[in-house]
C-alpha cells in the first residue's frame, strides 16, 4: 500500500526462480486466487479502507463487484487470508 495512510506498508516481495507473468483477461480472477481464501480490502482515493471481507476464491468475483459498487472504493486490495500475503490488485475498468 503505498498511499500515506495508516495502511501504508511495504514488505518483501518473493518470486520463484523462472516465473514470468501471465496476462490476466479483464472481468476474470486469476486461478491462483480462485484456490485460496481471501481477505478483500476497499480503499478510498487517500487510501483509507472504506469496506473490507472475506471470501472464498471461487466466490470472489460477486465480492470484487459488490466492495467496487461502494462509491468510496477507489480500488481493492487481495490478500491471502491464511498467510496474509499481498496477491493482487483490484481496480475498475
Amino acid at each position: 500500500q503505498s498511499a500515506n495512510s495508516p495502511y501504508r506498508s511495504t514488505h518483501a516481495i518473493y518470486v520463484q526462480e523462472g516465473a514470468v507473468s501471465v496476462p490476466v483477461p479483464v472481468n476474470t480472477v486469476p486461478d491462483v486466487l480462485g484456490r485460496r481464501l481471501l481477505s478483500v480490502r476497499a480503499f478510498d482515493n487517500e487510501g483509507m479502507i472504506v469496506d473490507a471481507d472475506v471470501v472464498e476464491g471461487a466466490e470472489s468475483a460477486a465480492v470484487f463487484l459488490r466492495l467496487l459498487a461502494n462509491d468510496k472504493a477507489a480500488y481493492l486490495h487481495v490478500h491471502n487470508a491464511k498467510r496474509g500475503c499481498y496477491a493482487a490488485r483490484v481496480d475498475r475498468v
